[in-house]
């Protein structure tokens, strides 16, 4: 069976301009993002090692965001940014 080629769609936010207010939000749901994703990791097994090794299940970034490289950060606020973008495109309402 010939597997299809997948095309990411993903839909587009580039209208969409955030709040000031959820600014601020976008730090807090990063850091989660990344509590989520190590969480998981280390349930599958993985550890802290210096250098990613996919064999021995260690990765860099086990570590609290804090201490991320900037470069990781960006990774978990561009995902953040664009999960609020997406609420606000699709008409929900995000209210505190």
């Amino acid at each position: 069976m010939k597997q299809k080629k997948y095309i990411p769609k993903p839909v587009d936010t580039s209208d969409v301009r955030l709040p000031e207010e959820l600014e601020m939000l976008v730090e807090q749901m990063s850091e989660n993002v990344h509590d989520v994703w190590a969480e998981t990791r280390i349930a599958q097994g993985w550890s802290y090692g210096k250098k990613r090794n996919d064999e021995k299940k260690l990765h860099p970034c086990l570590v609290p965001y804090d201490e991320l490289p900037d470069s990781e950060k960006e990774y978990d606020r561009n995902t953040s940014i664009g999960t609020l973008k997406l609420i606000l495109k699709l008409g929900f309402k995000i209210s505190k």
